[in-house]
């Protein structure tokens, strides 16, 4: 029997009208359900994060996993962690009641049942009488943030994690507890659920898992995947420009936007930011804060939507030759979770522009940036946790496949990158004019300076380069640190604590150095060749028809 079947015939769940009714999986709960299935039957760890609305049921179906799980096997525990007391009751009583409605032929033998753990085993003392009968040695914990220990001290099998978001204390932290206890096995499952609450742990996590970093599934459901989120309309309502857009983006009916409108006025103050937030249409939208974003989010929230994956990712690979020699014989190796990813690759006789920020004080990433500098088009984005060596080396071959492009890289924390593309012979980098401090003199060198002069203009022409053309910006994992790209209280930009920000600096610095880079593709080459008198008579005496078989024979006319 599939677990699917188990939760089906012998579940039941208390509705919102107070009836105990068998627990059947709604269209949300089921596309969750078919994710874990996805990995058991492919022999992986099942694991999922889910970003979600409220009141979609996914608290319900994790207990139901979790409690179908621990019952039917020896010596399992499960472990289900929640932000509140009362939210953790609420949880527990789930299992409380699918255990107290379940047929008793199938029911196991329960030693304790309090108000933080169900222990599945024999009540029997007697050591005779419980060999006879020594029960599943199985139980489902339940626990709240804040409080010390939780996860450790133990091996779980299962976990729910209920709305992360809002746990309190070091989340990170009691989180890497949690995990540690988890062994990495196929028949382990972690399910992590929440609404959004700003830019956290959480976001930190939903955003390595969507680029792949984590081997957590990404599920996102917004409210319009409830049924029950709708209302009629009233006989004279009148939809704004920005409700028709919903409409038309989403494929919303006009019931539901009737529900939205009602909910922003009566369940969330007539703030629709609340509303996006507790109620998202799109991952973006839920974590949204009050905050002043740098770049326009609701704008950000749009594009990062309208994204798709990348035409193709992975990393270049070259036969590497002892330094400073150029890397010989590059190709691009396709990898699912490779370090570049690409959406357009190259146009023959298109420029290019490459910036690029190393991983200095608070950065962990080397990345770069490629843009179409005829378009302004965002083409192609490098990221990854390298030696400087192995970054150079990828930009080499990054640059060289584009075009022979412009590269541009910050030299604020180091050089060397710089130093060995040039060592290496590469022929188009960003030079920048820079005081002798021995003569006054300007002299050149490479690489982009990012000071205190520069900084605020390249993030001023981004700004206005994504309001004017957002289309531009393709890549999610950018636009997603645009948006956690805020003001400080010193009106600085910068990323929020915990944040990112070296795609949004290799962006500016791209957009910033485009000038020393052409604008025109490049004219076709040429294959005209200088015609002797002989040759230029014959042509003028020729028809129409005739002097094109010479041009094709002898080549173009100068």
């Amino acid at each position: 029997m599939s677990p699917l079947e188990y939760i089906e015939e012998n579940l039941s769940i208390r509705t919102k009208d107070a009836q105990i009714v068998p627990f059947r999986l709604n269209a949300a709960q089921r596309r969750l359900y078919d994710a874990l299935e996805a990995q058991r039957q492919a022999g992986k760890p099942m694991r999922a994060i889910v970003l979600k609305a409220r009141q979609l049921g996914f608290s319900t179906l994790a207990q139901a996993l979790i409690f179908q799980r621990t019952v039917t096997r020896p010596n399992v525990t499960s472990l289900v962690v929640a932000h509140r007391e009362d939210a953790a009751a609420t949880l527990f009583n789930m299992s409380r009641l699918f255990y107290e409605t379940m047929r008793s032929d199938i029911r196991p033998r329960c030693r304790t049942a309090n108000s933080h753990m169900l222990l599945f085993d024999s009540p029997e003392r007697d050591p005779a009488r419980k060999a006879r009968d020594p029960g599943l040695n199985s139980r489902i914990r339940c626990a709240t943030t804040g409080g010390a220990g939780v996860g450790r001290g133990d091996t779980i099998h299962n976990v729910h994690a209920s709305e992360f978001a809002y746990w309190v204390g070091d989340k990170a932290q009691t989180w890497t507890a949690i995990m540690q206890a988890v062994p990495s096995e196929p028949d382990t499952m972690v399910i992590v659920e929440s609404t959004a609450n700003g830019f956290d742990q959480f976001h930190a996590m939903w955003e390595a898992a969507v680029a792949g970093e984590s081997d957590f599934v990404p599920l996102f459901f917004p409210w319009f995947e409830n049924p029950d989120y709708r209302r009629t309309p009233d006989p004279d309502a009148v939809w704004t420009a920005q409700e028709r857009e919903l409409q038309a983006r989403y494929g919303l009916d006009e019931r539901q936007l009737a529900w939205r409108r009602w909910c922003i006025r009566n369940n969330c103050a007539g703030d629709e930011r609340v509303f996006r937030q507790e109620y998202p249409s799109c991952p973006e939208e839920a974590f949204l804060t009050s905050g002043q974003c740098v770049f326009d989010s609701e704008l950000l929230a749009k594009r990062r939507s309208q994204t798709r994956s990348p035409a193709i990712q992975g990393r270049f690979v070259c036969d590497v030759g002892p330094e400073p020699a150029a890397p010989r014989n590059p190709r691009f190796r396709e990898e699912e979770r490779g370090m570049v990813r690409i959406w357009k690759p190259p146009l023959p006789r298109r420029p290019y522009v490459i910036g690029g920020d190393t991983a200095g004080t608070g950065s962990d990433f080397f990345t770069a940036q490629v843009l179409d500098n005829t378009t302004g088009e965002q083409v192609a984005v490098l990221r990854h946790q390298y030696d400087e060596d192995q970054y150079a080396r990828q930009l080499y071959c990054l640059g060289r496949y584009y075009n022979d492009a412009l590269i541009g890289v910050e030299t604020n924390y180091s050089t060397y990158p710089v130093k060995l593309l040039a060592l290496m012979g590469y022929p188009r980098l960003y030079v920048r004019e820079t005081p002798d401090t021995f003569t006054g003199s300007l002299l050149d060198a490479y690489g982009f300076e990012t000071t205190s002069r520069t900084r605020p203009v390249i993030i001023a022409r981004l700004v206005a380069a994504f309001r004017e053309n957002p289309e531009l910006f393709n890549d999610p994992l950018t636009l997603g640190e645009m948006l956690t790209f805020q003001y400080n209280q010193r009106r600085r930009p910068e990323a929020l604590p915990g944040e990112h920000d070296d795609l949004v600096m290799a962006l500016a610095i791209a957009w910033e150095i485009r000038d020393q880079q052409s604008y025109l593709e490049e004219p076709e080459p040429s294959h005209r060749t200088r015609w002797t008198p002989d040759m230029l008579e014959d042509y003028w005496r020729a028809t129409p028809e005739n002097r094109a078989v010479l041009e094709q024979m002898w080549g173009r006319l100068w």
